[in-house]
């Protein structure tokens, strides 16, 4: 099951490099359309599938994608424009059941990744190293996490959840 988990493994962190922080700006900017490549010739029934056994559906991973994302973006601009903010956890699974993860069709979401991807990456636009030690507190974690490591994480989360419906694709041959 841990494939099925976490297809490409589970978010590792690593120092920060000039490199790795062109990776991971590449990773935000491009996931909109990775995104919305990766399900574009599923049908309804597709995007009612779960991606895994007690997963949630397809749908249901796009819209918390959607989700995920716009906290991270308020995350980030909290994290620039004060000094070691808390942040809002919130409960993704909770969310994922609301009505507008359930019914609302998923285009909704793959054009508000879109658009938020655009001001995100227009954020992250020139940031530096030092704007990336800049840190927020994790109340549930109870610890202070560098926007390093958030950018890190979120660049990994896309392609974690995009690797779950390729995955999905893949055992289902569709």
């Amino acid at each position: 099951m841990e494939d099925l988990n976490y297809p490409i493994g589970k978010y590792v962190p690593q120092p920060f490099s000039d490199d790795l922080l062109k990776e991971r700006l590449i990773a935000i900017m491009f996931l909109p359309k990775e995104l919305e490549n990766t399900i574009q010739d599923l049908d309804e029934y597709q995007i009612e599938t779960p991606y895994r056994p007690d997963g949630w559906t397809v749908k249901q991973l796009i819209h918390h994608i959607a989700d995920s994302h716009m906290n991270a973006f308020l995350r980030f601009k909290l994290g620039l424009t004060e000094d070691n903010p808390t942040i809002k956890p919130y409960l993704q699974d909770a969310w994922a059941n609301l009505n507008d993860s359930k019914i609302v069709p998923v285009n909704v979401s793959i054009t508000l990744v879109h658009a938020l991807h655009a001001k995100w990456g227009a954020l992250l636009n020139g940031i530096t190293s030092a704007d990336l030690e800049r840190t927020v507190f994790h109340p549930e974690q109870k610890k202070e996490i560098t926007l390093w490591h958030m950018l890190g994480t979120y660049a990994w989360h896309g392609k974690h959840h995009v690797a779950h419906i390729t995955a999905l694709k893949e055992r289902m041959k569709w």
